[in-house]
């Protein structure tokens, strides 16, 4: 026999609220991003020395979607739903600032920096969700 099912009103769903210090949640997603870029150069026989001036255009992005989640919550980017929006800002920004230099945004570079990016960006966020969630359970 099955029950049917229930609709949930998003009031009545629980929130896991995660704490962190929102520098520390923001130098992690910058010093992610460089990690990003030093693991593509490295993959393309290029030195990972030079992961910075990769990275700029996405640190760019970034920084960009961190200012709009800011900007318009005002508060720091910590959740998984958050964080995507930090992550397509990232890419987008990044994106368009290398189209605009006229460095490479080819297709397959967009879906690289997309997966690659969003199992950084978004990963640590759900790790913080599952810990914060967690600890709610034993407290």
């Amino acid at each position: 026999m099955t029950t049917p099912a229930t609709h949930t009103d998003p009031e009545d769903v629980p929130v896991v609220v995660v704490t962190m210090n929102p520098f520390v949640a923001a130098a992690l997603d910058l010093v992610l991003v460089v990690v990003f870029a030093a693991l593509g150069r490295a993959a393309h026989g290029e030195a990972w020395t030079g992961a910075l001036s990769t990275a700029w255009p996405f640190l760019f992005g970034c920084g960009l979607g961190w200012a709009i989640w800011w900007g318009l919550r005002r508060v720091a980017p910590l959740t998984v739903p958050a964080g995507v929006v930090v992550w397509l800002t990232t890419i987008a920004g990044g994106m368009a600032v290398r189209a605009v230099l006229g460095q490479g945004t080819h297709w397959s570079f967009v879906v690289v920096s997309l997966l690659a990016t969003a199992i950084f960006l978004l990963g640590w966020r759900a790790i913080a969700a599952m810990r914060a969630k967690k600890a709610a359970r034993t407290a």
